[in-house]
């Protein structure tokens, strides 16, 4: 298991989540740009960073995956007696005007976004080929609303991917409970390279203080689904090409190799590394009404995280 989750750091280190990463992004004259065609998720650059600074991290991500293979073999995925599990969300909103201050319906959308996505209740599944139909997942989680907490900063125009949105000493807001909440903040802009990053999650293993997921404000509502890709992340998934090439692993069975991330919205079959991709997970890069679904593989490794033993097993409880 260690030469495994090694494998998966050098790939964290050679390939980023989209192509090269670079954190030091211009504060000044950056063209700002809604595209999806951009640097989309920047959960693998995070970790990378957070790899370099705390060495400690690849020991207990060690111990994570070796706890989720663990898992896996034993086969038993029952976790909880009702088969369902309620994760409660505390939102913090951190804007500058007030259009980015967004209202409780925008933030209840995303939510029951959400919940379509994670239950088997997504628009699009009646789109999903046979091919991969056959192996998708109902996830058994429903989120709620826990709590919204907004703060104005009149000077933050824009934000880097360095985790300071989710400190008040920096103008951002302080985590709340993450052993028992998920976080998620929702800052104005986060500009990369002439477009924007959609947003970025800490996969388990990192420090509580900074534990959750960030989300661009103009990528949070009903119809996006970059908070189902982010929180896929932040419950231990990996992008569905594995952030390398052919041959690099995603440590789901049931996902096929990809060469690469998808973009745009595919015609099936779209093939790469000798079959046919899942456009269509939630852990690829094709447009959000092109995403719509998980698969059997991914939810145990995301149930994983809830068992004794695991990450987030609290939130079970």
């Amino acid at each position: 298991m260690r030469k495994l989750f090694l494998s998966l750091l050098v790939v964290a280190f050679a390939f980023t989540s989209c192509e090269n990463s670079n954190e030091d992004v211009s504060e000044d004259n950056v063209t700002i740009s809604n595209s999806k065609n951009q640097k989309q998720c920047f959960s693998m650059d995070v970790l990378e960073r957070n790899l370099e600074k705390d060495p400690t991290l690849y020991g207990k991500m060690d111990a994570i995956e070796q706890q989720t293979k663990d898992y896996i073999a034993r086969g038993d995925f029952n976790r909880l007696v009702d088969g369902k599990i309620e994760i409660p969300v505390v939102f913090h909103v951190i804007y500058r005007t007030s259009s980015e201050n967004l209202s409780l319906s925008t933030l209840q959308g995303q939510i029951d976004a959400l919940n379509e996505d994670f239950n088997l209740q997504n628009p699009g599944r009646n789109t999903i080929p046979s091919e991969f139909a056959a192996v998708e997942a109902n996830i058994d989680i429903n989120f709620v609303i826990e709590d919204v907490i907004r703060v104005q900063n009149t000077k933050k125009r824009r934000w880097r991917p360095n985790d300071d949105m989710k400190k008040s000493s920096k103008g951002g807001s302080d985590v709340v409970n993450p052993q028992e909440f998920l976080n998620i903040w929702i800052v104005n802009s986060m500009p990369y390279q002439g477009g924007q990053i959609l947003g970025y999650a800490q996969f388990p293993g990192g420090s509580w203080t900074t534990d959750g997921v960030v989300l661009g404000a103009n990528f949070v509502g009903g119809t996006d689904r970059t908070a189902t890709h982010e929180v896929g992340h932040w419950l231990n998934l990996r992008h569905i090409w594995g952030d390398g090439g052919c041959g690099v692993d995603d440590f789901v069975a049931d996902t096929p190799e990809s060469d690469a991330p998808n973009r745009g919205c595919p015609s099936y079959p779209d093939v790469s590394c000798g079959s046919a991709d899942m456009t269509m997970n939630f852990m690829d890069y094709t447009n959000d009404v092109c995403l719509n679904m998980f698969t059997n593989g991914q939810k145990a490794r995301m149930d994983a995280v809830f068992a004794t033993g695991g990450f987030r097993a609290t939130m079970a409880d």
